[in-house]
Order: C-alpha cells, then structure tokens, then sequence
C-alpha cells in the first residue's frame, strides 16, 4: 500500500488534524477532505470510496471521520487493518471523541500517526507498541528521580537532626555564659572599657577539647550563636553541588541542590566571622551520600590519552555504580552506557557503524551475564538493523547526521547483584575506643583481571572534628600514596591515591591510620568513596568494528575511544 495522508474530520469534511506522508500541497489536501462527505452514499455499508485518482477508506468515530487517502493500487485489505489500527489509537489518546478532544491531543496523535506509517509505508507495529513508544517509560529516569526525591527527603532530615543540635548548643552556651558572667566580675567591668576589654575576657578562655565549641562575649548576645546555623545551610549546599561523580559530565542540578544554593547566599557573611571550630562543629554528615566530587570525575577524564578525532568519532562511555556493604557483601551493582557518534565531516554524514560481536574476554561476557544487558536505540536509528546485525544507522537512509555534536544513538544497562562482576572490591576493619580515638583498615583488591585502572582514589571520611593531618596517624600504605585532604563539602577525609591498578602490578592494597580523639563510633569512617577510570576497554566489551557510507559502502574515515568511569562506588 502507499499511504498518502491520514486524516480525522468532522461530519461536513472539515479537516480537524491530517498527517501527510507523501508531498502533497495543503490546498489539495483540504479539497480531498471537503470533497469526502459529497461521495458518501445514504445507506452504504462500506467504508471504501473510490475517485478517479485516490481511494478513501474511512470508519465513523462518533461526530468524526477516520480517513486514510491512499492509491488506487494499493491493497485494500492491508488499508482496512491500517484504518483498524488508527482508529484505535485516536480512542485511545482521546477520551472523548469530539473535535476538541481531538486537538488538545494533537500533538500526541500525529506522533503517533507516524509511528504506524512512514513514507507512506505501513511500520510492523502494534496498539501495544505504539503505546509504549509515546509513553517514553526511561527506567533510568525514574532511578534518578527517586535518588533526587531521596536525597531531598535526607537533606532535610538532615536540616532538623542540626538544627536541634545547634539548639542544644545555643542553651549550653546560655547556660554557660551565665555562670561566667557571674564569677567573672573583672571581665564585666573591663568590657565596659571598650573593645579591648571585652576581646580579653574572650581570648582567656579554652574551649574544652572533643566538646561542641562555645562562642562567648560579655552580655552573651544570641546573635553569634545562630551563625552555625548559618553556616550549615552554606554547607548543605556545597554538599548538594559535589555530590554527583558526573556532575563535570554535564548532570541536571537536583533541587535540594538549588535550595541550598539559596541558603548559601546570606551564610556567606556569617561563615567569614565564625572561627573554624565553629564552622567544624555545623559541617553535616549524611551517611548514605558519597563523599565523592564533581571535580573527581573532571580530573579522571583529564588521563584519557589524546585521539585525533577524524570525519567519524564514535564515543563508548560505560559508567558502573557499586553499593556494598562494610561485611564485603554487594547490595547494588549497576552498568549504564552510552555510544555517542560526532560527524565533523558533511560528505560523511550518512554512513553506518558496525559493532563488534559481544568479546568473550569482557567481564561481563566471563560472568555470563552478557546476553543480560538490555540495549536501547535513539528513536531515529534503525531498530531492525541493530537487532538483526548490531548495525547503527538511521532510519531515512537519505538523511544526514548531525554535524558537530555528540548524538547518543545506542545505552545499554544491567543491573545485577552477581559478586563476580564486582570490578574492585573495598573492605574496611573499623574500630572505636571509648577514649574518642579509633583506627581503621582499608584494603582493595582487584577483581576484574581484564582490566586497566589508570588511577584509583578511595576517600575515608574522618570524624567532623578533625582539624588538621596532625590529629591523624597514618602508616605508609603498602602502594600508592596517601594524605588529609578537606572535601568539597568542607569534611575531613583521607585521600588515597593509586596511579595504576592491573593483573600485574598494584593489584591488591591496604592502608592502616589511626585519630586520636572524637570519634564516636565507627560510622565516623564511612561512606569509602572509589573514584577510577579505566582508559582502554568497558565492562561489556562494547566497541565499533567498522563505520561505511550508507551510499557506496565504502570505508569512512573513522575514530573511536572507550572508557569506564566509577559512579557512586561506595562501601556504606
């Protein structure tokens, strides 16, 4: 059959929407339609009608017209099923069939209308199919929206657990000052002096070690004792902004982000009068966030080696999140990639890539998990060439792609909670004295041996009250290096860096340090962030063999990079 418009109108032939898939003027196609409603004939039971030049086939939907115009050569049958298969999709997006109805659905409609027929050709599609396609269900994106309302949910928990400390604070400090003020007559009578005296009664006194810091003048005035409140809104921000690896990669804001952002503004002023105990002591700690920072992910893309990208790029990224426990036991393990072509070239815009066969020295491919990875394509490639030959091209052979931007045509994802896809494996030997002190083990091992990481950095969060490195004793690791480092959410935290990790060489490693005081449990050293990269190859072993003219078949002048990124690598 050749289709050449499918049309919904009113009773008088008066068009309502009309999809053309064929050239076709807009004057011709009103003069079809207006000329329907004349060659009906009263009493007629079918629904066909034939001109000189066109053929309509038609079914009555209440006060409207389902109308397919098509040659007169075409199968009439196949026209029938075709009408069949639109009615029931304008049923099933309008609720009620009326004109109005029809164009507040219009845009949903006609993208649906060229699901089932393209160029005037009908698609081997389905009601089913058809739904799915306009829904656009992303399991990803409903991921990523219950991490967003998750985090927002924790962030203000968070909020109130602080607030109420600070409250506890802001009444010590009360409590405090009064019984200061009143055994320390000098320090009153000197404030009256001027601000020499009064900085002098404050400069005489110690905070106790280990304790919640006190901010004291003579009066004790409530105003500096809100500024760790303050101060904490600064922070929840700073918090919100690192918190994603792939922020550097071009991640959405979260909300809680930008609602922090706008707290952070006025607490500006009151972070620079606080003394760092004081800031310390407002610092937040959210034990199911990582400690990880978009600055991570832009320093460990800053190792990928140099390519000289020719008329055809093709990009293979794979991203993998990890989520285990401190017994070593996996809770989560995901895979997410993308390939993504850049056409720089016009003459090359219409060519074809060609993937690989599934590597059977990939990680996944030795678990056995291959044939489990659930691919998707961009709505304009050709499914049915990659289904049938792992082929990438568009659908409309004469179209081109586009030019100068990264276009993602292909992602793939598993998820699984199989231990042997774990590429690295952290376990943690944490312990707390009643003392406040406390010492801590990490070690790594290396569990895909396929695998090249260019560098591994693990991060060990230390208790809040930590100052500077001299509080902690750390013991020369066995490989890398390692040192006290302040997040970008202003915490304390060890930075353990390792240049290389393979089969042969760093494959395995552990660190021992040790704090002197406040620790008040071994929650205090988690969560263990891993950031690394690995520079040549993924853990699906997803690569592109070869990219041809869609014209010619000859070879196109072509590059190609892969990597895998960490992504939320954490022991909790």
């Amino acid at each position: 059959m050749v289709l050449l418009a499918a049309s919904i109108t009113t009773r008088g032939g008066k068009p309502v929407i009309s999809r053309q898939f064929r050239e076709m003027s807009r004057s011709r196609v009103e003069g079809l339609l207006s000329s329907f409603p004349k060659l009906l004939s009263s009493g007629s039971q079918h629904t066909t009608i034939e001109t000189e030049h066109v053929r309509y086939v038609y079914q009555p939907l209440e006060d409207l017209y389902m109308i397919l115009i098509t040659n007169k050569n075409s199968n009439i049958l196949q026209d029938i099923d075709t009408l069949h298969l639109f009615a029931r999709v304008v049923s099933d997006l309008c609720r009620g069939l009326d004109e109005r109805d029809v164009l507040r659905n219009s845009f949903e409609l006609l993208g649906a209308f060229d699901e089932i027929a393209s160029l005037g050709y009908r698609e081997n599609v389905n009601l089913a199919q058809v739904r799915t396609i306009l829904e656009m269900d992303s399991h990803e994106e409903k991921i990523q929206e219950i991490i967003e309302r998750n985090k927002e949910l924790e962030a203000k928990e968070e909020l109130k657990r602080r607030a109420k400390h600070l409250e506890m604070q802001r009444r010590e400090a009360a409590r405090r000052g009064g019984v200061a003020g009143g055994g320390g007559g000098f320090g009153a009578s000197s404030g009256g002096m001027g601000g020499y005296g009064g900085s002098s009664g404050r400069s005489g006194y110690d905070s106790p070690t280990g304790q919640a810091p006190v901010v004291r003048d003579t009066g004790a005035d409530a105003a500096p004792v809100q500024r760790p409140l303050k101060g904490k809104g600064m922070q929840l921000g700073k918090k919100s902004r690192g918190a994603d690896l792939l922020g550097a990669m071009g991640a959405e804001p979260t909300p809680a982000a930008a609602v922090a952002a706008a707290a952070a503004m006025p607490a500006a002023a009151a972070a620079s009068t606080s003394s760092p105990s004081t800031v310390a002591a407002a610092r937040p700690r959210s034990s199911a966030a990582p400690v990880a920072s978009s600055s991570s992910a832009a320093s460990l893309l800053d190792l990928l080696p140099p390519v000289s990208q020719q008329a055809v790029h093709a990009l293979v990224k794979e991203r993998v999140s990890l989520q285990s426990t401190r017994d070593g036991s996996l809770q989560s393990l995901e895979i997410k990639g993308d390939l993504e072509v850049r056409i720089s070239d016009p003459t090359h815009a219409k060519v074809k890539l060609q993937l690989a066969p599934e590597d059977p020295a990939s990680p996944l491919a030795q678990a056995g998990l291959g044939g489990e990875v659930q691919y998707k394509t961009h709505p304009h490639v050709d499914k049915a060439l990659w289904t049938s030959a792992r082929g990438i091209a568009l659908k409309d052979p004469a179209r081109p792609f586009p030019l100068n931007q990264n276009l993602g045509v292909l992602r793939w994802r598993l998820a699984s909670k199989d231990e042997s896809l774990v590429p690295i494996s952290i376990t943690t030997w944490p312990s707390a004295a009643e003392d406040g002190s406390g010492e801590c083990n990490v070690a790594y091992e290396l569990e895909a041996q396929g695998i090249r990481m260019e560098r591994l950095m693990l991060r060990i969060p230390l208790p809040e009250t930590v100052q500077d490195e001299s509080e902690v004793t750390i013991s020369e690791p066995d490989v890398g290096e390692c040192s006290f480092t302040l997040g970008e959410d202003g915490m304390p935290c060890l930075l353990w860096t390792i240049d290389s990790v393979d089969s042969s060489s760093n494959t395995s490693g552990s660190l021992d340090f040790s704090v002197t005081q406040g620790v008040e449990g071994t929650d205090d050293f988690f969560p263990v962030q891993a950031d690394f990269i690995v520079v040549a190859g993924t853990m699906s072993g997803t690569r592109v063999e070869s990219v041809k003219e869609v014209e010619g078949g000859g070879e196109a002048p072509w590059s190609t990079q892969a990597y895998l990124l960490s992504d939320a690598y954490q022991v909790v």
